[in-house]
């Protein structure tokens, strides 16, 4: 094959169209929910399971498709779901009814995973060395910038078009990147021993345990944390995840296990989860936070936002310079150090002191993750062997929207506690003035009770920047895993280089 025809760059320009894609899809309905609501007739905690299907299916399928990446292949497993998740799309945007919508939005989370989960591996074979770093930091960047920029793509197109072509957009595109995946990006090398392998139980097992985990975390905060069937689902996922620990450390299966006592590995997998945990884990109550105060709709609010995109692609731009000079470990810390110094200043916004001190806090709160993620990436397939980099990068990814899923249930947790406090006794807490409070709807309260509410809302707001950026506190501290493991001699032990293989596709 010419070198033109596995030009890294191709692989690189189908990954990130790739992630763009998967990334929006996760934030840009959020906006087109009561459009979605009054189009199908349906109620609206209904349509918010086109929110929870979608994350549900994406979240339990991440660890499941990156291992099996290793050994189908990863261009095959990357173009399977590019293709599933396309067609997905295109019954989104087709729906008739509310059911017909979820069983589609739950399809393309299957097909979201699937190409999610190779994609580190992916370009980690495509470059090597320097080039490695700057791609991966290159692609942190185009990912996070499109899950800011979510709800302004979301709200012009519910505007300009209507809430099906937030779904059907994404099908001449989806059959631009399979063409392009088939033709362009090189395929995997095959298992050592020629044969695919493919570990069936470790694979329901792993599914089963994400899916059980996922579940309580999204449906928790409003059927409460006491119902059987969240209580259930939190105890079938701890049991499941026990079995698949007991499978997996036979050896051979779908996880190797050998990884997890890599300490740099593991600790990019968990600083993955905090990161997430308090960035977009507080990320909705923000935007609730915004639009209940300044009165704004969604595509005003989400240009609100733009002072956390722009610190975001800013300091992106600047990445690839600092991994040449600072170690993984110092990166991360910094990262964490910066947003949860945005987050402090968010929780002053809240008790009003001023615009200035939101756009401040927002910048921060985005050049942190711009500065978090690259090196986080780098390390999560730089320090396993080439051949189990998809299992890694799968692995490393399933933390991601676990850890979104756990921020958005703990810290509703702390918003409900802190307004319920801040409402306390009287005519505020009557159940009506709650509902309106909670979802920043003061119009539909008196006079007299909008002032209380409005104080007591803002306290619940500034309680969850307090506790993201306590959150982010643990991550400065837990950044130090990050650091490469001495060997015997007391040397430091970086991680060995990978060639970049040409394989025949």
């Amino acid at each position: 094959m010419s070198s033109r025809r596995h030009d890294p760059r191709w692989t690189f320009a189908l990954v990130s169209a790739g992630g763009v894609m998967m990334t929006l899809d996760v934030t840009v309905v959020n906006v087109a929910l009561s459009d979605v609501a009054r189009d199908l007739e349906t109620g609206l905690d209904r349509v918010q399971w086109t929110v929870s299907a979608y994350s549900l299916a994406f979240g339990a399928l991440l660890l499941t498709a990156g291992a099996l990446s290793d050994r189908l292949g990863r261009r095959a497993v990357f173009t399977a779901g590019m293709a599933l998740f396309t067609l997905a799309s295109a019954a989104c945007g087709l729906a008739p009814d509310a059911g017909a919508l979820i069983a589609a939005r739950t399809a393309q989370g299957l097909g979201g995973a699937m190409v999610f989960a190779p994609t580190l591996a992916l370009i980690a074979a495509a470059y090597d060395g320097a080039r490695r770093r700057a791609a991966i930091a290159a692609y942190a960047l185009v990912a996070s910038a499109a899950g800011a920029l979510g709800p302004i793509v979301g709200g012009l197109l519910v505007t300009g078009f209507g809430w099906r072509w937030i779904f059907l957009v994404n099908v001449p595109i989806g059959l631009l990147v399979v063409a392009g995946a088939l033709r362009r990006m090189p395929g995997a090398a095959a298992p050592d021993d020629g044969r695919p392998r493919v570990d069936v139980p470790g694979a329901l097992l792993a599914v089963g345990t994400l899916l059980a985990l996922h579940y309580p975390l999204v449906t928790g905060p409003e059927a409460g944390w006491t119902a059987p069937e969240v209580l259930g689902s939190a105890g079938a996922g701890v049991l499941l995840a026990a079995a698949l620990v007991a499978v997996q450390r036979r050896g051979g299966g779908l996880v190797d296990m050998t990884l997890l006592r890599i300490r740099a590995f593991s600790g990019a997998a968990v600083l993955g989860f905090l990161a997430r945990l308090s960035s977009l884990g507080m990320l909705a109550f923000l935007t609730l936070w915004l639009q209940s105060t300044y009165g704004y709709s969604p595509l005003r609010t989400g240009l609100l936002l733009l002072p956390l995109t722009g610190g975001l692609l800013i300091t992106g731009l600047f990445v690839n310079g600092l991994q040449k000079r600072f170690p993984a470990h110092v990166l991360v810390a910094a990262g964490f150090a910066a947003q949860g110094l945005g987050l402090l200043l968010l929780a002053l916004a809240g008790a009003g002191t001023g615009q200035a001190v939101l756009v401040t806090g927002l910048a921060l709160l985005g050049a942190g993750g711009a500065v978090i993620f690259p090196p986080l990436m780098g390390v999560a397939v730089g320090t396993v062997p080439e051949e189990r980099a998809g299992m890694a990068s799968g692995l490393t990814n399933a933390c991601y929207p676990l850890g979104t899923a756990t921020g958005v249930a703990v810290f509703g947790a702390v918003f409900a506690a802190r307004l319920d406090s801040g409402l306390g006794a009287g005519p505020t807490a009557a159940a009506p003035v709650r509902e309106a409070v909670e979802t920043g709807r003061f119009d539909l309260l008196a006079p007299a009770l909008r002032a209380p509410a409005t104080t007591a809302f803002s306290g619940a707001f500034t309680a969850v920047c307090l506790a993201a950026a306590l959150v982010c506190l643990l991550g400065v501290a837990a950044s130090r895993a990050l650091r490469p493991d001495p060997g015997p001699s007391g040397a430091v032990r970086e991680p060995r280089p990978r060639a970049r293989a040409a394989r025949a596709s």
